[in-house]
C-alpha cells in the first residue's frame, strides 16, 4: 500500500505568537521568507543625511546631532559618494589632532574608499560587509547615486533571529 502524501492542515502549521500592540502576530517563517526577498533598498533607511566634501567638520558635526545619525557619507563636487565620516572620525582626527573642526573640510575625513552596498544587493551581501568591516552604518548606492543607509537596526528588522545574534556578535566583538 503505498503512503498518501499528507496535505497540510492548520494543526501543521507553527504556532503564531500572541498578537502585539505593534498589530497582529505572524507566522514566524515570516521573517526567514523575508531574508530571502529582501535587499538593501527594501530595507535601507532612504533620505540619508550627507555632507559635501568642502563642508567643515564642526558642520557635519552638527547634523550627527540628529537622533540615529552618527555617520554622514560625504557627497563630491561630482555628486558622487567619497566616503563616509563618523562621529569618532571628527574626535579623533580632528578634535584629538588639535584640529579646528570649523576649518576641516569633510573631504578631508573621508580617507579611502567607502564600503558601500548596491541598492538591489540581497542579504548576503548586506551582512558580510557590516561583520567584515565592523561598520555599523553602510551607504546604499543605486548607480552612483547615494540613495540612502542601512544600519545594523534595519537588517535586524529583516533577518531571522539566529543572524541578528551573529551580527551584532561581529560588530561589537574586538
Amino acid at each position: 500500500m503505498a503512503a498518501r502524501a499528507r496535505s497540510r492542515g492548520p494543526a501543521d502549521k507553527p504556532a503564531r505568537t500572541a498578537d502585539t500592540e505593534h498589530g497582529p502576530a505572524r507566522d514566524p517563517r515570516d521573517r526567514e521568507e523575508r531574508l530571502t526577498m529582501t535587499t538593501a533598498r527594501e530595507i535601507m533607511t532612504g533620505g540619508a543625511q550627507r555632507v559635501g566634501e568642502q563642508e567643515t567638520a564642526l558642520e557635519a558635526a552638527r547634523r550627527m546631532t540628529t537622533p540615529e545619525v552618527g555617520a554622514l557619507p560625504v557627497r563630491g563636487t561630482d555628486d558622487r559618494l567619497k566616503g563616509v565620516i563618523t562621529d569618532r572620525d571628527i574626535v579623533v582626527k580632528v578634535l584629538g589632532a588639535g584640529k579646528d573642526p570649523a576649518e576641516t573640510k569633510a573631504g578631508e575625513l573621508a580617507q579611502g574608499e567607502a564600503v558601500t552596498l548596491g541598492a538591489d544587493d540581497g542579504a548576503e551581501e548586506i551582512l558580510a560587509p557590516m561583520t567584515t568591516y565592523r561598520t555599523r552604518r553602510l551607504p546604499v548606492i543605486d548607480g552612483h547615486r547615494l540613495v540612502g543607509m542601512v544600519s545594523p537596526a534595519d537588517v535586524a528588522r529583516a533577518l531571522p533571529d539566529p543572524q541578528v545574534g551573529d551580527l551584532l556578535t561581529a560588530l561589537s566583538s574586538d
